[in-house]
């Protein structure tokens, strides 16, 4: 069996696997490990122009070097915060804003349905019979896509 106790990491041991992180990188989302590679490839070049630095060395210079570059790029990067919606209603219940709008009715109620101009576009709307065209509604609700109406 053999002996690793002894075994100690040459600079193109470091730059290897610092290339092979990158390498990794390239296939998987995010900036991690690009920053784990770049700090070994520097572990490496330190290794080189210092061959004595022992192995303790170099571990803990590649844990200060790969926690600065992380923690840089975390900075640079926004640290990661998501920006707060907009004020208003949801998404998906972006109509819900018209209730309380008073409109005008372009087509009378009829059959419990009518249209009226909202903005810039026409909407169904659902309300009382006997609303004739012209006359002001205030919507009270919304369903689905039509807006719920009763006299204003």
């Amino acid at each position: 069996m053999p002996d690793f106790t002894a075994w100690t990491p040459h600079a193109w041991h470091w730059w290897a696997a610092g290339v092979a992180l990158a390498l990794v990188e390239m296939v998987t989302p995010g900036f991690g490990l690009l920053w784990l590679g770049v700090a070994a490839v520097l572990v490496g070049t330190a290794l080189f122009l210092f061959p004595a630095l022992a192995l303790a060395g170099q571990a803990v210079l590649f844990a200060v070097l790969a926690a600065g570059l992380l923690l840089a790029t975390r900075r640079w990067l926004g640290g990661g915060r998501v920006e707060e919606a907009p004020p208003g209603p949801p998404l998906n219940a972006r109509a819900s804003q018209y209730v309380g709008r008073v409109l005008t009715l372009e087509t009378p109620i009829t059959n419990g349905q009518g249209r009226a101009r909202l903005d810039d576009g026409a909407w169904i709307v659902y309300g009382p019979d006997g609303l004739a065209a012209g006359a002001t509604v205030r919507v009270v609700g919304v369903d689905g896509t039509a807006l719920r109406v009763e006299a204003a």
